[in-house]
């Protein structure tokens, strides 16, 4: 017999993940569903079936480990003719979760299926986000048919169980020495079969419509976050449970604030004259809420000798957290600002200061000559 290992493609030494991986990628590429009832494909399914119930038990392993196919008596079901476990509760460990609903819980057997979730994206403002909102959407989604209550059956009607599964909702076929359960093809998994459908939603129990929905907005969300309404989704089938609404939230670009996290980040033009001899300029600010759109202001101190792109930090005038009181900062960055279309008493003046200042005014300048001085003098090498 072939080693149970080399069967299922792993090393003795693998644990209970690797194994169960192998074997799911192994028993959906063998199936005998997907190879139309091919005897090689059983076959091969069976051996990979009877190899992973002795090594996924970790009694059996260690005794296959220690004495081969001998310490198993044949494994589970080959041909030392020990136990066999039924394919079927092996496949419900490995691929119950695998096939379960995926989006929205499982459905109980025969039972009425839940609704779908739902998805709706909602574009907000920075101010919006900053100070918190209430915002009105419009979100089309399934409701219960009030006609027929959801039953999907016409008025004075009502359905009737499915002579085909007995109301279970569920059939079980026979394929050689395993069974596969599906939904009953008759009743199409309700258990259910309704002989007079109702007009208005066609047997379904369900109209579509659109519904007008108020959300809460927290202060602080961030450009990607989501908000998860429970229970505004689609309606479930015939009385199922409804589904989740999800609204996934984007901000708009500002024109005068970036946000770094909870910070805040501003450039503020200075005028050449405030930067030089220091003073107060105004910058925007959220302070104001929702409604401020940018004007309102705060004093921001300019250090004399400014330069541009020196910053200021003002302490907690950033955004909010949603998880804290913590709120960030307001990071403001200098301009500096030349001015432009001098008449030439301005200019005469402009000059008269440039012949006063030296290089104590100017230190960078100076800075920087000093060093392209090097560097020409080592190109030229005078």
């Amino acid at each position: 017999m072939r080693d149970y290992y080399d069967i299922l493609g792993v090393t003795r030494g693998c644990d209970e993940a690797a194994l169960k991986s192998s074997f799911r990628k192994l028993a959906m590429e063998h199936h005998p569903d997907r190879n139309g009832g091919c005897e090689e494909a059983e076959g091969r399914f069976k051996e990979i079936n009877e190899a992973y119930s002795v090594l996924s038990d970790p009694q059996k392993r260690a005794r296959y480990d220690q004495f081969g196919h001998a310490g198993v008596n044949g494994g589970g079901g080959g041909q030392g003719g020990g136990q066999f476990h039924d394919v079927n509760d092996i496949f419900n460990e490995v691929f119950g979760d695998v096939f379960g609903d995926m989006f929205g819980g499982r459905r109980q057997r025969g039972g009425p299926a839940r609704g779908q979730d739902l998805r709706y994206d909602l574009e907000i403002s920075l101010e919006q986000a900053y100070a918190g909102s209430e915002v009105e959407i419009v979100v089309p989604a399934s409701i219960q048919c009030e006609a027929c209550d959801g039953s999907g059956a016409k008025p004075g009607t009502s359905p009737t169980v499915c002579g085909g599964c007995g109301g279970a909702g569920r059939v079980r076929a026979s394929q050689g020495f395993f069974s596969v359960e599906r939904a009953c093809p008759r009743c199409g998994g309700s258990g259910q079969i309704i002989a007079d459908p109702c007009v208005e939603c066609r047997g379904h129990g369900q109209v579509r419509k659109e519904r007008t929905l108020q959300v809460r907005i927290p202060a602080g969300v961030d450009d990607g976050a989501r908000i998860r309404l429970a229970g505004e989704g689609d309606a479930g089938a015939r009385g199922g449970p409804r589904g989740d609404l999800y609204i996934f939230l984007s901000v708009k670009p500002h024109e005068l604030f970036e946000r770094d996290g909870l910070d805040l980040l501003c450039t503020v033009p200075v005028p050449m004259t405030v930067a030089a001899l220091g003073g107060a300029i105004e910058a925007p600010c959220l302070m104001g809420g929702e409604n401020c759109d940018g004007n309102c202001k705060i004093e921001v101190k300019v250090p004399e000798g400014a330069q541009t792109g020196r910053t200021v930090r003002l302490k907690g005038r950033g955004m909010p957290s949603l998880r804290s009181r913590e709120r960030g900062d307001l990071v403001v960055e200098l301009f500096v600002e030349t001015p432009t279309r001098l008449n030439a008493r301005q200019k005469e003046l402009l000059r008269e200061l440039s012949d006063l200042c030296g290089e104590q005014q100017h230190p960078k300048s100076a800075n920087f000559l000093g060093k392209a001085k090097r560097f020409w003098e080592e190109v030229t090498g005078a």
